[in-house]
């Protein structure tokens, strides 16, 4: 029997295709019959694959009717692919990793910094950095005791909220601040977010409308941490994953569309933390990586089952920093003097390739670039680690540069001092530490009066602009020549 493959609708293919790129042609299978095409690879979405022949007709196909070598190549191929150039669709981007694909943006700063495009004011509690998916942008907040998703346009307007569950401050406003913690996630025109008392939602990313909802205590027998849930739910495929933890199951992965359970990983027990869940293609099969306090660990993506496991006695008080996962290796630290370490995986076990002290990362993130590790270091203000080796290869001190949140795009360190409200950029330059420019954003919040809280949003560069969070505020930067 021959395959019949049915044309994807225009704007349906115009809007996947956007600021994705095709590669070389290659010969696909389909298992099932035997039939061969030749086409370019233009995308996985949903469970089917995106092909172009050479007449230039594109037509969708199902990745479980291909052969097991054009499956593996559809999903490594999606794996790296950009999304839109205007989309941040998740927590640190796409690929999770805190770097913006945008090029061509300034390279030096003048005295007063980029130009204020815009500030929403009304952004309510919370620590969420925004996600910008079709000329929308989405953020999480809590107003009037309410946790919220908030969606506003281009031009900081807000079109929509809608609740994702009760904002009582109680069970995690330990002094440091109230409010939503985790970013959205964006995925086939639904928004995922998580409160910081558990309760998770989907909702219409057009109007808002719930769709399902959960909680990640009543339904799945998690805890609250001490600083409450502060992950962004991960969308891979049709599944949704987000990490409740406890003895019930760490990590749970739901239909994306109904919110019905599709596995637990049931031996693993550990509590949750503060991270966010990582994607990684190790040897074919595909797996998901999250840090808890003393355990980094993968899970089968197919059914939940663990891995691997590696040990991180050092952990302690919270364990942050999301990991980052990089051919075949996954570099994590946290802080409260804990250190870091890079990790080789095989898609069974796990070994220690170098452990220290270099970088030792309370909240901030850091970022992958070029073989060598950006972020901030508790006491070592701004440094740049070497992968390979875990050396030191420089550290920056000095008043606006000790605390804060780093962010990548087009060779630049777009860097947040969490004090002082200063941002600075940077080259990402292993050699040497070059700064760029610097400025403090127009005005702090007072919703953080009285508190310990601090700045700590992580930036967004995206389409051009540069998103930067404080509480209630939101500021647009215009950072293009």
């Amino acid at each position: 029997m021959s395959i019949r493959y049915p044309l994807i609708p225009a704007l349906t293919a115009l809007a996947f295709l956007i600021g994705s790129s095709s590669l070389p042609a290659r010969t696909w299978t389909d298992a099932t019959s035997g039939k061969m095409l030749e086409a370019e690879f233009i995308g996985l979405k949903d469970g089917k694959v995106t092909l172009k022949r050479k007449d230039g007709k594109t037509f969708d196909l199902e990745l479980t009717r291909l052969s097991e070598d054009d499956k593996a190549f559809a999903e490594k191929a999606a794996a790296s692919q950009p999304v839109g150039a205007t989309d941040w669709p998740t927590w640190r981007g796409a690929l999770r990793d805190g770097k913006s694909p945008d090029t061509g943006l300034v390279k030096e700063w003048p005295k007063e910094g980029p130009k204020l495009l815009w500030t929403f004011e009304k952004a309510g509690k919370g620590y969420s950095s925004p996600a910008l998916v079709g000329g929308k942008i989405y953020l999480t907040g809590s107003r009037d005791g309410k946790a919220e998703i908030i969606c506003l346009d281009a031009g900081g307007k807000e079109l929509w909220s809608a609740p994702i569950g009760g904002d009582p401050e109680k069970g995690y406003n330990t002094g440091w601040g109230a409010g939503t913690r985790g970013a959205p996630t964006v995925s086939d025109g639904m928004v995922y977010a998580m409160s910081a008392n558990g309760g998770l939602a989907c909702l219409d990313a057009d109007d808002g409308k719930k769709l399902w909802s959960k909680d990640l205590v009543k339904d799945f027998g998690g805890a609250i941490p001490g600083w409450g849930y502060s992950e962004s739910p991960l969308v891979d495929g049709a599944k949704v994953i987000v990490t409740p933890g406890g003895d019930q199951g760490a990590i749970v992965a739901l239909d994306k569309k109904t919110g019905k359970e599709l596995w637990r990983s049931k031996d693993l027990k550990d509590g949750a933390q503060y991270p966010s869940l990582v994607v990684a293609e190790v040897k074919g099969k595909r797996q998901y990586i999250q840090l808890f306090m003393n355990t980094l660990a993968g899970v089968d993506a197919e059914n939940g089952e663990v891995l691997w496991k590696s040990a991180w006695p050092e952990g302690r008080t919270a364990v942050i920093p999301t990991p980052v996962y990089h051919e075949g290796n996954v570099y994590m630290t946290s802080g409260y003097g804990s250190g870091c370490k890079l990790v080789k995986i095989d898609g069974e076990k796990a070994e220690d390739v170098w452990q220290n002290k270099v970088m030792k990362n309370h909240h901030g993130g850091v970022v992958l670039v070029d073989g060598h590790i950006y972020g901030f270091s508790d006491g070592g203000g701004l440094v740049c680690q070497e992968l390979a080796t875990g050396k030191q290869k420089w550290s920056q001190r000095g008043e606006g540069s000790q605390k804060g949140s780093v962010h990548y795009a087009d060779g630049m360190l777009y860097c947040m001092d969490e004090e002082a409200g200063s941002v600075f950029l940077a080259e990402a330059n292993p050699d040497r530490y070059t700064e760029h420019g610097r400025f403090e954003i127009p005005r702090q919040t007072k919703l953080r009066e009285g508190t310990n809280g601090k700045i700590w949003t992580h930036p967004v560069v995206i389409g051009g602009k540069l998103y930067l969070r404080d509480q209630d505020l939101l500021f647009c930067y215009d950072v293009k020549p």
